[in-house]
């Protein structure tokens, strides 16, 4: 798509999909379906696309997916090494060379480098082999309906309708995830329109079939996101038996320099390079399990997607397929199980930590709370909560059950 295009996409989205103040939801079905064809078409949507919103109809599959996200509770090694498997380590290779004019061309316009797109397009969609089979606006309709995220969905509607409108997909092709997410990234309606790249010169972008396309789109997407450019993203080392805990909590991250100081190697026993690139320690599995350095570009594989699981897995795919080695697995100490981790959440609240909720998924607040008690009792800080820990945490009075 040439670029004052993207520009009218844009125009559009801010001014015309997003509505003034906060979306309206709930109620009779029928009733807000209609508000949303109003919005609609104040917005500058074609009939033909407003005309879809006759067939719309409320998902309860689509709640139930959504109340019952559990895929991410999974412990990293468990979750990478389904989704980092042979096939795809094959499938990804394969297309980077299959594609390789269309990834050279996303590096140099873009900055970023193949791997990295082939992982979050091998990942969302195994190269567009897999990519949902529920109706978008179906699902996007049911999620703007529910009060929970309106803001979030309604947008998002009016978006794919856009979609629609502008001829990048076909009405009978408005499928994809049960979120709304779209095509071989799996991505937005609202993100479609504002970075979706031709990358095959056909005048439009096409997300369901065309691989320049996705490859394109999937570079504009990152360097948004903060890629940055000829810098690394993940790379796995080896630890000391003693760390600083203290100091390594006390930061996000510290330069690739005190982590050699501090005797970080490289998994071969390599010196890492002694500069001031900034890294933070990943431990996934704790300190006894696999160990990487985290640069500024893993941020983009987190905004990509907010879980920690996910985004680690990503970034290791794409530095399997830059030629990395599988990574060590360690002997970490057992995970907790999505009720033992409910419990210690449980402790926690009723302690004061700010963990948000008691949702059994080992998130950012939980991991912060884990390396505060750790820290507390004189532990490695690693953020991995085990059973010893659980148990060593006294249940407060108000917390205790009669």
């Amino acid at each position: 798509m040439k670029v004052w295009c993207l520009g009218l996409v844009l125009l559009w989205s801010t001014a015309g999909i997003a509505p003034a103040g906060r979306a309206e939801c709930g109620g009779d079905f029928g009733d807000w379906l209609q508000g949303v064809r109003v919005q609609a078409q104040t917005a500058g949507v074609g009939p033909s696309a407003v005309a879809l919103l006759a067939g719309v109809r409320r998902s309860e599959q689509v709640l139930t997916r959504d109340q019952s996200q559990q895929v991410f509770s999974q412990d990293w090694q468990t979750f990478s090494g389904r989704m980092v498997n042979a096939f795809r380590l094959k499938s990804g290779k394969a297309q980077l060379e299959r594609f390789a004019e269309s990834f050279a061309e996303a590096q140099q316009r873009f900055g970023v480098p193949a791997p990295a797109i082939a992982a979050f397009w091998g990942l969302e969609s195994d190269y567009g082999a897999v990519q949902g089979r529920f109706s978008t606006l179906d699902a996007l309709s049911t999620l703007a309906h529910d009060c929970r995220r309106p803001d979030l969905f309604r947008p998002q509607l009016l978006a794919a309708l856009r979609l629609v409108d502008l001829g990048y997909v076909r009405p009978e092709a408005l499928t994809g995830a049960w979120a709304g997410e779209l095509g071989q990234l799996q991505l937005l309606p609202a993100d479609y329109l504002a970075y979706g790249t031709d990358g095959d010169g056909d005048g439009r972008v096409d997300l369901k079939t065309s691989a320049p396309d996705v490859i394109l789109t999937a570079a504009r997407f990152l360097q948004q996101l903060g890629w940055r450019a000829g810098e690394p993203w993940l790379e796995e080392v080896s630890l000391p038996e003693a760390l600083p805990w203290e100091q390594i909590a006390s930061a996000d991250a510290w330069p690739r320099r005190q982590w050699a100081a501090w005797g970080v190697r490289g998994v071969a026993g390599a010196d890492l390079v002694g500069d001031e690139l900034p890294a933070g320690l990943l431990l996934p599995m704790g300190h006894k399990g696999p160990a990487f350095l985290a640069y500024p570009n893993f941020a983009c594989f987190q905004r990509w997607n907010q879980s920690m699981v996910y985004a680690t897995t990503a970034a290791y795919f794409a530095g399997r397929l830059a030629g990395a080695p599988a990574a060590r697995r360690g002997t970490p100490d057992p995970g907790l199980s999505i009720d033992e981790l409910k419990r210690l959440q449980e402790k926690f609240l009723a302690l004061g930590y700010a963990v948000g909720a008691a949702d059994g998924i080992l998130g950012a607040k939980t991991r912060a709370a884990v390396r505060r008690e750790q820290l507390r009792r004189g532990l490695p800080a690693d953020g991995w909560p085990t059973a010893g820990l659980v148990a060593g945490i006294p249940v407060p009075a108000q917390a205790v059950e009669p």
